[in-house]
C-alpha cells in the first residue's frame, strides 16, 4: 500500500479531520467537510494521471535505451496535519480556497532515477505533453541546497477529466536519482530523530555524504557513457 492509498483509507475521514483542524473546525459546516474530501480525491486524480504519464514514458525509453530510466516511482498526499501547519505558516485561514491556491505540494510524485541524465531527459518529456503546464521549476541538482540536498522539483498543472467536468489541478513532481534519493532518505532520519541534538559537525558529515553521492552519480553516468558508446 502506498502513501497515498494509506491517507485514503485510514486519514480522510471526518473525524480524523476534525482533530486535526481543532480550533478551526468551529464554523465548519458538513458541506465544507465534504468539499475538503472531494478537493482530496481530486489530487490524487491528478496525481495518478502523473504517475501514469511517467509509466508510459519509463516503457517508451526503456524500448529506445534498452534500459528502464526509471527505477521507482513514489506518490503521496499531504496529509491534514501538514496542510494546517503550512497554512499557519503563512498566516492563512484554513480554508478549501486557501489550500488550492497556497499549497503547491498537496499532491507529490517522486520519480526515482537510473542516471542524472534520465532526470532531464524525463523532465523535458513530460514538459513537452501539450496537457501539462510548468507553474514552477527549482532545479536542486544544478544547484545543491546548502545541506547537499539535490532534487529537480517540478510544480505543474494537469487536467482531470471527470464525470460532468475538467479541473485543472497542481502537483509537484520530485525527480532524482537513486543516490540523491538514498542520501535524502538517510539525511531525514538521522536529522530529525527524535530527542537527539543535531550538532554542526554531524551537518558538516552529511554534507561530505552528499558529495560522495555526487561523485558516485558522475561515475555511474560515466561508465553508462562508456557502455553505450562501445555498443556503436
Amino acid at each position: 500500500m502506498n502513501i497515498s492509498d494509506s491517507f485514503k483509507n485510514s486519514k480522510s475521514s471526518k473525524n480524523y479531520v476534525k482533530t486535526i483542524f481543532n480550533d478551526d473546525v468551529l464554523g465548519k459546516t458538513k458541506e465544507w467537510f465534504e468539499n475538503y474530501t472531494k478537493i482530496m480525491a481530486y489530487y490524487r486524480c491528478a496525481m495518478m494521471e502523473i504517475e501514469t504519464k511517467f509509466n508510459v514514458l519509463n516503457e517508451e525509453f526503456s524500448l529506445q535505451l534498452d534500459r528502464n530510466p526509471i527505477n521507482g516511482i513514489k506518490t503521496r498526499i499531504k496529509n491534514p496535519l501538514s496542510l494546517k501547519e503550512k497554512l499557519d505558516r503563512k498566516n492563512l485561514a484554513v480554508t478549501i480556497e486557501n489550500i488550492e491556491e497556497h499549497i503547491n505540494d498537496v499532491a507529490g510524485v517522486r520519480v526515482i532515477c537510473s542516471f542524472p541524465e534520465d532526470v532531464y531527459t524525463l523532465a523535458d518529456a513530460l514538459l513537452s505533453q501539450d496537457d501539462i503546464t510548468l507553474i514552477e521549476t527549482k532545479d536542486y541538482i544544478k544547484n545543491p541546497k546548502p545541506n547537499g540536498y539535490r532534487s529537480l522539483h517540478l510544480i505543474v498543472s494537469v487536467p482531470i477529466f471527470l464525470a460532468k467536468e475538467k479541473r485543472s489541478m497542481k502537483v509537484e513532481i520530485q525527480l532524482r536519482t537513486i543516490a540523491m534519493d538514498s542520501w535524502a532518505s538517510l539525511e531525514h532520519q538521522l536529522r530529525y530523530k527524535k530527542d537527539t541534538d543535531f550538532t554542526e559537525e554531524m551537518a558538516k558529515e552529511l554534507l561530505y555524504c552528499a558529495r560522495l553521492s555526487s561523485e558516485l552519480d558522475e561515475k555511474m553516468d560515466n561508465l553508462r557513457k562508456q557502455i553505450q558508446s562501445s555498443k556503436i
